[in-house]
């Protein structure tokens, strides 16, 4: 029976549960004191046919987590291993989350709604399976800015405050406490695949293999690959394409993840799970995000490198199904891949016209060289330059001079000064909800972003997002 705030454009489909006996683990959602709906993303909701429900059953359903009608009977806590810093731990999974529903948007693709800060699950381990608000309302901010920079990313679907004092380390205490609900292609991670491998269940991982290349396809591989027509193979050459294209991503948005384990790498190239992220206050490689990386392993700059690792692991992983050669083949792709996906998209927020491979580089170094000299901070430098505006110099004007700026309509293009999302203002949108109450910032901001995504349009993206863009 259809719920009666459920629009036809709803279509439930918990293909997940096919996985289900050795991919997760049932689990019930925490009972929270309350539940305050404080975001909710009707935008993201309409491609669900789920922005017609009211406030009483939005937070029903995604702070209280009664199941979405035709859906998923319980939520479902996956299972994965995963390298953390470069070590790896068989004693993860999803620990304060876990799988909430499964929905066809209106293109017709497969969306996972997972969830933060729901509860304690099997995988907790000693956390107590919350989230603070604050963590919430920056992971609001991170996904609303990635999204209009135009990064694959998982998009902050729900925030609801929950009532509870939570005590952590590396914030003032006691903090608020939320749960927050993401919706994404998948929550598939390397990680998952490694689980697999060292539990040796070569059937699991073939169905998984097939899961994912059923439910996110991509482009065939290139025609001269080895054993392009194996299942192993074909993802293998999909996630590659994907990650690269994630990492020129972060690299032309300016941003530092932090945390790039492989438990947290979607197989759909998406990037999710914020904690200690930052962008840029000046384009500087070993800009780190994360106190705790004292080695700076996932600093600005290495995060290509990290990928490419991560890519590896899954090479690795898929060995159970694959020979080395191919899977090799494939992971040797990441380079070139990335390359090409930097100068795509680095004309594209530049505001010009692509000139080929060779000059789009040329300018790219160029562009970096003229940041680093002036100490300029990216958003900022992108703004001033965009379309061939400004007065550049030296190697990056002689560059610049060669390309045809691509037409600005949007008025973004004349305000005084660009978005952007530095730690200073990520703080006081958060002061202002802490000490007073006040969500008036944070709406205004999301808002600011979303017009800035519309003044940069649709990324080019690479042949491998095309199902999942």
């Amino acid at each position: 029976m259809q719920h009666p705030d459920l629009s036809g454009d709803y279509h439930p489909e918990p293909a997940i549960l096919a996985l289900a006996p050795w991919l997760a683990s049932p689990v019930e959602a925490a009972d929270f004191p309350e539940t305050r709906i404080r975001f909710r993303n009707d935008r993201a909701a309409a491609s669900l046919g789920l922005a017609g429900l009211g406030d009483a059953e939005w937070a029903a359903h995604f702070g209280r987590f009664q199941p979405l009608p035709g859906n998923l009977p319980q939520p479902l806590a996956l299972k994965y291993h995963g390298h953390q810093f470069r070590v790896y731990n068989p004693e993860i999974g999803d620990g304060r989350g876990f799988l909430f529903a499964q929905v066809r948007d209106g293109r017709g693709r497969l969306m996972d709604l997972g969830t933060k800060g729901s509860g304690t699950t099997p995988y907790s381990r000693a956390g107590d399976g919350r989230l603070t608000l604050k963590g919430a309302v920056r992971e609001i901010l991170a996904t609303e800015m990635l999204e209009a920079l135009g990064v694959n990313t998982s998009k902050t679907f729900s925030v609801i405050e929950t009532g509870e004092n939570l005590w952590r380390n590396d914030e003032p205490s006691p903090t608020r406490s939320a749960v927050l609900v993401r919706l994404s292609h998948s929550h598939i991670r390397i990680g998952t695949f490694q689980r697999l491998l060292a539990i040796e269940d070569a059937e699991a991982m073939a169905s998984l293999v097939d899961y994912c290349l059923t439910q996110f396809p991509g482009p065939p591989p290139p025609a001269d690959a080895p054993a392009r027509e194996e299942p192993a193979v074909r993802l293998m050459h999909n996630v590659v394409e994907r990650m690269a294209d994630l990492a020129a991503s972060y690299m032309v948005a300016g941003f530092v993840h932090g945390v790039l384990n492989t438990d947290n790498m979607n197989v759909t190239g998406e990037s999710f799970d914020y904690g200690p992220w930052r962008w840029l206050p000046e384009w500087e490689p070993g800009f780190t995000a994360a106190y705790f990386d004292h080695a700076g392993l996932y600093a600005f700059g290495r995060q290509p490198e990290a990928l490419h690792w991560n890519c590896g692991q899954l090479a690795v992983a898929l060995r159970l199904l694959a020979d080395s050669a191919p899977l090799i083949a494939a992971l040797e792709r990441f380079g070139p891949l990335y390359m090409e996906a930097v100068s795509r998209r680095w004309c594209w927020r530049l505001g010009v016209e692509p000139q080929g491979l060779e000059a789009d580089t040329q300018l790219v170094a160029a562009c970096e060289q003229a940041m680093r000299e002036a100490r300029a901070q990216p958003d900022v430098f992108f703004f001033a330059h965009r379309g061939g505006r400004g007065d550049p110099q030296g190697e990056f004007g002689a560059a610049l001079a060669n390309y045809r700026a691509a037409p600005d309509t949007h008025p973004y293009w004349q305000d005084e000064r660009p978005q952007s999302l530095l730690i200073e203002e990520v703080e006081a949108i958060w002061d202002a909800i802490d000490r007073d109450d006040d969500w008036g910032p944070l709406h205004a901001k999301v808002e600011a972003l979303r017009r800035m995504g519309a003044a940069h349009g649709t990324p080019p993206a690479a042949a491998g997002h095309a199902a999942l863009a």
